[in-house]
C-alpha cells in the first residue's frame, strides 16, 4: 500500500463534497495534509478516511467545549477528558468471560509444534520457464524418495537452494506465524513423514517432510482469563465508541463524508 503524497492528494481535491462538523467546514488543506497519515491506494479511499479522522476529532473538541473543558489546555488531554466522562463501559462479567470461552475454543489453544525438513528448488515469482522446470526437478526427486533411492538429506545438500541444506534440510520447529502464509498453511497441516506433493511458494517448489508433529492443547479456563476479559472490554469499548460518535453526529450534524466505523479505534 503507497503512502499519497500531500502534492497528489490536492489535485483531484475538487472533485470531493465539502466536510462540515455543524457549522464548522474542515478545509481541504486540513484534509489534503491529513491524508499523509492515511495510507491507500486510491486517493478517494485515502480523502475519505483522512476526512473521516479530522470530523470524529472536531465532533470530540466540539463536545469538550459543549462540556465546559476549556481550560484543558491540550487537544488531546481535552478528547482523552470527553470520552472519560462520556463513555460508560460495563466491565466483562465472569459469565461473559465463560460463555466466550466456551464459544471459542479453537482460540485457546496451545500453538501446534512441528520440526520440518524441507528442500527448496527456488525460481523467482515472475520466471514462468524456471518455475516450471523446477517443478518438473521437484516431481523427479519426490519420486526418488517415495521409492527409496535416495535420502532426504542427500538430496537437501545437493539441491536446496535454502541454508538449511547445510543441516540435511533442517528447519527446526516451526509454529504458525514463523514462515511465509502460502507455505505455513499447507504444512501445519501435514502429519509425520514427507509429503507426497510439492508445496509451491514466492521462493520457488519446497519438498517437505514433517520430522515430528506435536499438536497444540486447549488452555484452562484461568490462564486464559485476562486475555479473554481485556478483549472483551476492548470489543465493548469499541462498539459504545462507535455508538456514541454517531449520537454526536446526529446531535451536531456531519456533511460531506460517511462516520460508518469499522470495528477498530480510530481515536489514538
Amino acid at each position: 500500500m503507497q503512502l499519497i503524497p500531500v502534492g497528489d492528494a490536492e489535485k483531484p481535491r475538487n472533485q470531493f463534497p465539502p466536510v462540515t462538523v455543524g457549522d464548522t467546514l474542515i478545509g481541504e488543506d486540513d484534509i489534503a495534509r491529513e491524508m499523509q497519515h492515511h495510507p491507500a491506494e486510491e486517493v478517494a479511499e485515502a480523502w475519505h478516511e483522512a476526512a473521516r479522522s479530522l470530523v470524529i476529532r472536531e465532533l470530540l473538541l466540539q463536545q469538550a467545549q459543549r462540556l465546559g473543558l476549556q481550560d484543558v489546555v491540550d487537544e488531546e488531554d481535552r478528547i482523552a477528558r470527553v470520552l472519560e466522562l462520556e463513555l460508560h463501559v460495563p466491565d466483562p462479567t465472569e459469565q461473559d468471560c465463560e460463555r466466550f470461552y466456551a464459544a471459542n475454543p479453537a482460540r485457546f489453544r496451545s500453538p501446534t509444534l512441528m520440526a520440518v525438513s524441507h528442500i527448496l528448488l527456488a525460481a523467482a515469482p515472475d520466471d514462468v520457464q524456471e518455475r516450471m522446470r523446477q517443478e518438473e526437478a521437484g516431481h523427479q526427486l519426490l519420486t526418488s524418495l517415495i521409492e527409496g533411492r535416495a535420502r532426504f538429506a542427500d538430496l537437501a545438500k545437493q539441491y536446496s537452494a535454502c541454508e538449511s541444506r547445510h543441516q540435511g534440510g533442517s528447519l527446526g520447529q516451526i509454529s504458525k506465524g514463523q514462515t511465509v502464509e502460502e507455505f505455513e498453511r499447507p504444512v501445519l497441516a501435514l502429519q509425520e513423514g514427507l509429503h507426497p506433493e510439492l508445496i509451491e511458494s514466492r521462493y520457488g517448489w519446497h519438498l517437505v517432510r514433517v520430522d515430528q508433529r506435536i499438536d497444540g492443547e486447549e488452555l484452562p479456563y484461568e490462564y486464559v482469563k485476562p486475555q479473554i476479559r481485556q478483549y472483551l472490554s476492548e470489543s465493548v469499548t469499541r462498539r459504545a465508541f462507535r455508538q456514541y460518535l454517531q449520537v454526536l453526529a446526529v446531535e451536531t450534524g456531519v456533511e460531506g463524508v460517511d462516520l460508518e466505523l469499522p470495528d477498530s479505534p480510530l481515536m489514538q
